[in-house]
C-alpha cells in the first residue's frame, strides 16, 4: 500500500468523529426513524451499515478475513445510541489493525475487488472505503436535518 496508514486512518477518523456528533444532534426516540418513511434509511441503519462496510471491505475484501454480513439487515438495524457509539468505536479500532495489516503487504486478492473504481490495489480499496464512509455521513447529516425540522414543526 503506498497510501500510508497514518493518512488513511486520520481521514477514516475524521468520518468516525463526524458521525457521532451527528448522533448527538438527534433524539434518541429518533435514532431508529426513517426520514421520510419507510424507503428511507434511519441514522441507526445508516450507522449499523457503514460500520459494517469498513469492517467488510478493510477485513475481508481486503483481507480476506471471514464475514459473516447481512448486508441487507445493516439497512434496517434499530440500535440505541449506546449501541451506535460503541459500533463506532469498533469500527474504527477494526479499521486501525486493518489498515495496518495492509500497509504491511498482508492485502489478499478477491474477486470483489473488481468493483473498485479505478484499480484492485490496496490504496483503491481504501479509497472506496473512505469514499463511502463520507457518502453515508452526508446521509446522517441530511436525515439528522430532516428529524430536526420535523420537531420543530
Amino acid at each position: 500500500m503506498t497510501l500510508s496508514a497514518d493518512l488513511a486512518l486520520a481521514y477514516l477518523d475524521r468520518a468516525f468523529d463526524q458521525m457521532l456528533a451527528t448522533l448527538e444532534r438527534v433524539a434518541e426516540e429518533d435514532l431508529a426513524t426513517p426520514p421520510f418513511g419507510a424507503a428511507t434509511t434511519s441514522i441507526s441503519g445508516l450507522v449499523t451499515h457503514s460500520t459494517e462496510v469498513s469492517r467488510y471491505w478493510l477485513g475481508h475484501v481486503g483481507l480476506g478475513d471471514p464475514s459473516d454480513r447481512d448486508r441487507d439487515a445493516e439497512f434496517t438495524h434499530r440500535a440505541d445510541r449506546t449501541e451506535l457509539v460503541d459500533r463506532i468505536a469498533q469500527a474504527r479500532a477494526a479499521a486501525t489493525d486493518h489498515l495496518t495489516r495492509l500497509a504491511d503487504g498482508e492485502g489478499q486478492a478477491s474477486e470483489m475487488r473488481g468493483f473498485l473504481y479505478g484499480d484492485q490495489s490496496d490504496d483503491s480499496l481504501v479509497l472506496h472505503v473512505v469514499e463511502e464512509l463520507y457518502q453515508h455521513l452526508g446521509h446522517m447529516e441530511i436525515t439528522a436535518d430532516a428529524l430536526a425540522a420535523r420537531r420543530a414543526s
